[in-house]
C-alpha cells in the first residue's frame, strides 16, 4: 500500500552550512517549532488532514530600504487569536468503501451519505439494490429495504431537468446492524442521503464528469458539522481520472476561517469526509495509484487554497516562504531549499522583482525548491514552475480603487497553485527533476516604490520603462523565467503561472486559465491535461512578431503595459514575460493566466495542482 512519507518539522540543524544567516534566523525561531502537514496511513486509505499556519512577526522596524537589514530577527512561534491554526481539522479520507467506513467509525457514525454521478449512472445504480445498499452503508450482506429505498428514490426524481441536487432523510440501520433487516445489536437512525446528479453530456471544453458541478454540488447538500461518505459512481468511463475527483472533492472543502461564537474561535468538532469511488459495475474502485493520486492532489489544492484565503497581514513574503521552507523540508533528501533576499535581489541583477517589492514591510524573495528524483530515465525531462507571489497588490502607485483592490490577497494565487502541485508531484514520486521558483513581492506604497517612468533594468538585461506600476506580475515573473532559462542545466519547459490579467475572464472565462505556448504540441498537451484533471485551460493567441510593438518605449527596450488594451492584452502580457527568456534557450515554454480559476467567490479554488500534475504525468492523471 502506497505510504506518503511523513512530515519532519523544520529545525535550523537540518539546513545546509551554506544558507544564508537570515534563514538560520528564520529557521530556529519559527521554524523549528513549526507543526507541519500531518498525513496519516493506514491499510487501504489515506487521510489528509488540515495544515497548521505558523505566523511570525517581524521586530523590525518599517523600512523602504533593505541594506544593512535581513529582517532577521523574529518572535517566536504565535498564532493569531481565532486564526485558521486553532480550527478543528476537516479530514479527507480515500479508499475502498469498508475502510472508509472503518475511518469514519473511529471518529464517529455518519451522518450524511452522498450519492455523485451522472444522472444516468445514478439512475442505474438505484436500481440495483445490492449496490445501493452498499453505497449507502447497510451493514451485513443485505439488501436495503423497500421502505427507505423509496424514500431515497423520490429525493432524486425530485430533481428535476439535466442535473441538480437533492435530499432526504432515511430510516437506515446503523454499522452494528446485521442486514437492512435491522436484526442484531445495531439501531435504526435517522441518516441524510443526498445526491449530486451532474449532466450526461458535456462539450469538448469541459471535463466529462463536470467537476466543477461535482464541487459546487457538494457545496450545497453537504452539511458543516458531522462526518461524511461522499460515492462517487464514474460510470466506468476511463477518461475520469481518479486525481480530478479527489480535486473537486477537496475544492468543497476550504481549510481557512476566522470567524467566532461569542468573541472566541467557533468551535466545531473534528470531522471525517470519507471518499469512495465505484467503478462501471458500482465496485469501489481500490487501486492504490488512485487513491494515492487523490489524497496528493487533494492535500496540494487545499494547501492552495488556503494561501490563497490567508490575509496578507498573517501571509507575509516571509510567512510564505516559511510555509516552503517546512514543506521541502518535510518532503525529504529529495528536495533542497534556497531563496535570494531584500537587496540581494538587486545586487544580483533581480531589477523587476526587487522593484515591485521594495517598499513593502517584508523583504521580496526569489524562493526555490528544487527535486531530484531518485530513479530517472530516458523519459525524465527537467521542468522549471514560476509563480507570481504577490502576497498583496494596491496597485503600487498607479493605485486601484476601493473596490477594486478587495480581494488582491489572492494576486499570490500561481504561487500558492504551484507549492501545492510541487508538494504533490514529489510525494507521488514524479519521475521528472523539477525546479519550483516562487517570485514574492508585495506591491505596496511607500517613499521608495517604483514609479510610472523608472527604467528597471531585468535580469536578462533588457531595460523596461515603467508605464503602468499595477502591471508588476509581469515584472516578476520576467526575473523568474529568466532565471530558470539561465541557470538550471538542460531545462526542457519553463511553466509560469500567475494571476496576471483581469483581461484573461474577458478571453478564456472563470473555469478556463488562457495559455500561451510557444508550440502546437505544448499547446495541445496542457489542454489535454486541463481535460484529464479538471483544471481547465483554453489557448490564447499566439503572435509575439504582431504584438510585440505594444511595448514600444522611446528610452527603454520596452514599456510593461500595452499601448492598446483592445489588442489582445493578455496575450501581450504573457509575451511580454516570455521575452525575456534566456535567448539560448530553444525548448517549450508555458504561460498560464489563471486570474478567473483561481477563485470562487470570494474563495480561492486551489488551481493549478491537478494541471501541473496532470501535465507531468502523475499516477492518477
Amino acid at each position: 500500500m502506497f505510504l506518503l512519507a511523513r512530515y519532519r518539522c523544520l529545525t535550523s540543524s537540518t539546513r545546509d552550512p551554506i544558507r544564508s544567516n537570515f534563514f538560520r534566523a528564520l529557521a530556529v525561531a519559527v521554524l523549528s517549532s513549526a507543526t507541519c502537514t500531518a498525513r496519516s496511513t493506514c491499510s487501504g486509505f489515506i487521510t489528509t488532514t488540515a495544515p497548521t499556519t505558523t505566523i511570525m512577526t517581524s521586530h523590525s522596524h518599517r523600512q523602504a530600504s533593505f541594506f544593512g537589514s535581513r529582517h532577521a530577527s523574529f518572535s517566536s512561534t504565535a498564532s493569531l487569536p481565532g486564526s485558521a491554526t486553532e480550527r478543528p481539522a476537516t479530514s479527507l479520507i480515500f479508499g475502498a468503501d469498508e475502510v472508509a467506513d472503518a475511518a469514519v467509525a473511529d471518529t464517529g457514525t455518519c451522518s450524511t451519505t452522498v450519492l455523485v454521478g451522472k444522472k444516468s449512472t445514478l439512475t442505474t445504480l438505484l436500481g440495483d439494490t445490492a449496490a445501493v445498499g452498499k453505497a449507502l452503508g447497510v451493514g451485513g450482506e443485505g439488501e436495503i429495504e423497500e421502505t427507505p429505498l423509496s424514500i431515497v428514490k423520490a429525493a432524486f426524481e425530485s430533481i428535476g431537468g439535466k442535473s441538480g441536487s437533492a435530499s432526504t432523510f432515511v430510516p437506515m440501520p446503523t454499522s452494528g446492524a446485521s442486514g437492512a433487516s435491522g436484526a442484531g445489536s445495531g439501531t435504526i437512525a435517522m441518516q441524510k442521503v443526498a445526491f449530486v446528479a451532474l449532466p450526461d453530456t458535456v462539450t469538448r471544453n469541459n471535463h466529462p464528469l463536470s467537476v466543477h458541478s461535482l464541487t459546487d454540488g457538494l457545496g450545497r447538500v453537504t452539511p458543516s458539522k458531522g462526518n461524511v461518505r461522499v460515492v462517487v459512481a464514474t460510470g466506468g468511463d476511463e477518461a475520469v481520472t481518479a486525481g480530478s475527483i479527489g480535486l473537486a472533492v477537496a475544492k468543497a472543502f476550504p481549510l481557512y476561517s476566522r470567524k467566532t461564537k461569542g468573541g472566541k474561535p467557533r468551535d466545531d468538532a473534528d470531522r471525517s469526509i470519507a471518499v469512495t469511488l465505484l467503478d462501471g459495475s458500482f465496485q469501489p474502485i481500490d487501486d492504490e495509484d488512485a487513491v494515492a493520486a487523490m489524497a496528493a492532489a487533494a492535500e496540494g489544492a487545499r494547501l492552495a487554497a488556503r494561501l490563497v484565503d490567508t490575509p496578507p497581514e498573517e501571509l507575509t513574503t516571509t510567512a510564505f516562504a516559511a510555509e516552503a521552507a517546512a514543506i521541502a523540508e518535510a518532503l525529504g533528501d529529495s528536495v533542497t531549499y534556497d531563496e535570494i533576499v531584500g537587496d540581494e535581489l538587486f545586487e544580483k541583477g533581480y531589477g523587476g522583482l526587487h522593484a515591485v517589492g521594495r517598499c513593502a514591510v517584508e523583504p521580496p524573495r526569489l524562493v526555490m525548491l528544487t527535486y531530484e528524483p531518485e530513479t530517472q530515465t530516458d523519459e525524465t525531462e527537467t521542468i522549471a514552475l514560476v509563480g507570481k507571489g504577490i502576497i498583496y497588490d494596491t496597485g503600487g502607485l498607479s493605485l486601484k480603487s476601493k473596490a477594486g483592490m478587495c480581494g488582491m490577497k489572492g494576486d499570490m494565487g500561481g504561487a500558492a497553485g504551484l507549492l501545492g502541485a510541487f508538494s504533490a508531484a514529489v510525494s507521488l514520486n514524479s519521475p521528472h527533476k523539477l525546479t519550483l521558483l516562487l517570485c514574492l513581492a508585495e506591491n505596496s506604497i511607500g517613499p521608495q516604490a517604483f514609479r510610472n517612468d523608472d527604467i528597471l533594468t531585468m535580469l536578462s538585461g533588457k531595460t523596461v520603462e515603467v508605464n503602468n506600476c499595477d502591471a508588476e506580475g509581469r515584472l516578476v515573473l520576467a526575473d523568474g523565467v529568466n532565471h530558470a532559462t539561465r541557470h538550471i542545466k538542460d531545462l526542457d519547459c519553463v511553466i509560469d503561472m500567475a494571476t496576471l490579467t483581469g483581461a484573461q475572464l474577458i478571453a478564456t472565462g472563470k473555469k478556463h486559465a488562457g495559455i500561451l505556448a510557444n508550440s502546437v504540441d505544448l499547446e495541445r498537451r496542457a489542454v489535454d491535461a486541463g481535460l484529464r484533471s479538471g483544471d481547465l485551460v483554453f489557448p490564447l493567441l499566439y503572435a509575439p512578431e504582431l504584438l510585440k510593438s505594444e511595448f514600444k518605449s522611446d528610452f527603454a527596450d520596452m514599456k510593461n503595459s500595452v499601448k492598446d488594451r483592445s489588442n489582445a492584452q493578455t496575450s501581450c502580457a504573457g509575451h511580454f514575460i516570455e521575452d525575456h527568456l534566456d535567448p539560448n534557450y530553444k525548448k517549450g515554454y508555458l504561460h498560464v493566466d489563471m486570474a478567473g480559476p483561481a477563485n470562487k467567490g470570494e474563495r480561492g479554488t486551489g488551481y493549478g495542482v491537478g494541471l501541473i500534475l496532470s501535465l507531468l504525468g502523475a499516477k492518477g492523471f
